[in-house]
């Protein structure tokens, strides 16, 4: 059993890898892309987008969230593997871990239609640049102070606990069958907007496509994960995002 259970988290690692590295690869086309051309994906004028370019938008949003948020869930989808496993040698009911996964890229997706439709706002009013970064120091303070904020709420707590505590989450909120395994991996998807949604929206401060601060959050959403104080690492962060946001401010100011 213990080598089945080995080659099913290989299989899983190895399919996590490839999402991941053709996630990259694709971001890292589109920014260089982006670099070189100007605005390959963001239109020039103030004109409504059509429905390709919106799609092309969303598209970019989902793949960059399985990017950031995939490595931060594999402990979990790697321990549903292993309780799947187990469960079916015993006779019991197991689903594929890629229901659980789904599931929870479905949520992100569901926030990358937010992203999209926040990111055509700001468009609108004339709030960001044509490489996607907010053209406002007060509205960047703003967003700088918000999220730091955030990093001390009760909310941002609770999820980030569940998101921390992989073997706690299936424990309590496991589900049997291909609809129970994939509403778990919607679930597990909330609580993890729930801690990171306002990270997510620091994108707009240091550009949507800019791969050095996108490769930045992922590190700190998985630092913040998986370390051991990462919740005081979050709080230490909140409190240099609100010095960074009034700085800023006073920046916009003076």
């Amino acid at each position: 059993m213990e080598s089945v259970l080995r080659r099913d988290r290989l299989l899983v690692i190895v399919g996590l890898g490839v999402v991941l590295v053709l996630s990259w690869g694709y971001l890292f086309i589109e920014a260089t892309s982006m670099a070189s051309m100007g605005t390959m994906l963001m239109p020039m004028s103030l004109a409504p987008w059509t429905l390709a370019e919106a799609a092309l938008m969303l598209v970019m949003w989902v793949v960059m969230m399985a990017a950031m948020m995939l490595p931060s869930a594999a402990p979990m989808i790697l321990l549903h593997v292993t309780m799947s496993r187990r469960r079916r040698e015993r006779g019991q009911g197991a689903v594929a871990s890629g229901i659980f996964a789904s599931g929870y890229l479905v949520i992100w997706s569901l926030f990358s239609v937010l992203a999209v439709a926040l990111q055509y706002v700001l468009e609108r009013v004339a709030l960001l640049s044509p490489m996607m970064t907010m053209t406002s120091l007060v509205g960047a303070g703003v967003v700088l102070i918000g999220a730091g904020i955030y990093q001390w709420t009760p909310l941002k707590d609770a999820c980030l606990r569940h998101c921390r505590s992989p073997l706690d989450f299936m424990l309590t909120h496991w589900r049997e069958g291909v609809m129970g395994t994939f509403m778990m991996g919607l679930r597990h998807g909330m609580y993890c907007v729930g801690c990171c949604w306002v990270l997510m929206l620091l994108l707009f401060v240091g550009g949507v496509m800019n791969l050095v601060w996108i490769a930045g959050l992922a590190l700190w959403v998985l630092i913040e994960k998986l370390a051991p104080g990462g919740h005081w690492l979050g709080r230490g962060l909140g409190v240099v995002l609100v010095g960074w946001g009034g700085a800023t401010l006073w920046g916009a100011f003076v």
